[in-house]
């Protein structure tokens, strides 16, 4: 039951972000006097349609899994007035342009909800350490933090997404804040200290102990330990919530001794031994905001914005990590995959009520809308992004690609893409598993 609840909320996720993506394509084509077949919601056979009188075919289809624009000679040499090829370069690059583009405005627009409900997580400054360099170098709390090493730090995931990829490891540390209205940019020297970790994430708020994430080359990592692992017992201490794992932590630091643990995984009861590492820590010196707070009518519409760029900034750099090697190509999800995470939420979530699991399903659905504007735009054969970088080609040499070239072209990269989706979805069932 549990399982069929999550491939319906996936379903209708998945059916919507791909249905405003073809919508995006659909509307430009249309400004730009290009002859649409067919806009379709769902796919497979018909179940309704009706021609309109611009002789647009308006199609139901069996399956609700996004949906299809089909226009004129798009994949053909046809350039016969209201094809697709008849149009200019400019007018192609905007019809192929606006799908990724709507993803992108389906973000803010789900972004507008959740910030007008929930509100947002502005990165100000919660504490910082009177010991610390950070203290030293000026920072003190409730300064709202603008840039972190470089990085937008509009919001306090932003924080997170950059000390994530690039973790702190003793290098100097830029901070730009505003106080009283006034700009600041400091940099300082972190503090450091030796201490014996284990390399894992998770959450103490959570009912179970469950562990989010596994660090490669850990402790934890050469111990067998993997994401989803709920820990149920440390050294023969009984654990239960996330709570009594963060405590017991506190009150029983990781040291030389090996660490025996009891994890479920699957169902399945799992035993190993952590051997911790020491390891240099570097410490920023200052904590900082990631609790939602409400905001202005300005507030929602300017964080709406910053959420849409974090997805976007998030999609980015978990590419860079995965093309520098920084994440493997297992730790990748695939189409089964996201619709575990999606279940995962869901259950989850609705512990807390309507309101916060709808909620939470807005915010998956805005990283997956932005994931989806992100990867459709990347250059790459059979996708938007790929008809892009060749329709630029054409504008510097000014010659048009011929058909059959471009469509070898796409040929091999929807192959190359197909079998990358055969891999995902073999590697989601094999973690599954």
């Amino acid at each position: 039951m549990q399982t069929a609840i999550s491939i319906i909320i996936a379903l209708i996720i998945f059916g919507v972000l791909v249905l405003i993506h073809e919508f995006g394509h659909f509307i430009v084509a249309k400004k730009n006097g290009v002859v649409v077949n067919e806009f379709s919601i769902g796919m497979g056979p018909r179940i309704f349609s009706r021609v309109a009188k611009s002789g647009t075919r308006y199609s139901i289809k069996i399956l609700p899994l996004g949906g299809s624009c089909a226009m004129l000679g798009e994949d053909e040499d046809n350039e016969e007035e209201g094809s697709f090829n008849s149009k200019s370069i400019w007018a192609r690059s905007a019809i192929i342009f606006a799908g990724p583009f709507f993803n992108f405005i389906l973000a803010f627009v789900l972004a507008l909800i959740v910030m007008g409900v929930a509100g947002a997580d502005v990165s100000y400054v919660t504490s910082v350490d009177k010991n610390s360099a950070a203290y030293e170098a000026g920072l003190r709390e409730g300064d709202r933090i603008t840039k972190y090493n470089g990085a937008h730090a509009t919001l306090g995931r932003e924080i997170y997404l950059e000390d994530y990829v690039n973790p702190l490891d003793g290098s100097e540390i830029s901070i730009s804040f505003v106080r009283d209205g006034e700009k600041k940019t400091i940099k300082y020297t972190p503090n450091t200290e030796k201490r014996y970790i284990v390399g894992m994430n998770y959450s103490p708020t959570e009912t179970q102990a469950k562990i989010s994430q596994v660090s490669r080359e850990s402790a934890m990592a050469e111990a067998g330990v993997q994401p989803g692992d709920v820990v149920t017992e440390i050294d023969g201490v009984k654990i239960t919530t996330g709570k009594q794992m963060s405590e017991h932590i506190a009150s029983h630091p990781f040291g030389e001794k090996e660490v025996y643990l009891t994890l479920d995984r699957k169902g399945e009861e799992v035993k190993v031994v952590v051997k911790p590492k020491m390891t240099k820590i570097a410490n920023s010196g200052f904590t900082y905001n990631l609790g939602r707070e409400k905001q202005s009518v300005g507030g929602v519409i300017k964080y709406s914005f910053t959420e849409v760029r974090y997805e976007i900034a998030t999609v980015l750099k978990s590419l860079k990590m995965l093309v520098t090697g920084k994440v493997s190509a297992n730790e990748v999800s695939g189409p089964v995959g996201i619709v575990n995470v999606i279940g995962d939420t869901y259950t989850t979530a609705k512990s807390e009520g309507a309101a916060v699991t709808i909620l939470t399903l807005l915010n998956l659905a805005i990283m997956l809308s932005a994931n989806l504007g992100v990867m459709n735009l990347l250059p790459i054969p059979a996708l938007d992004g790929g008809r892009l970088f060749l329709y630029l080609i054409e504008i510097i040499t000014r010659k048009k690609i011929p058909k059959d070239k471009e469509g070898m072209i796409h040929f091999v990269g929807f192959v190359l893409l197909m079998a990358l989706m055969v891999f995902l979805v073999f590697n989601d069932i094999r973690k599954l598993l």
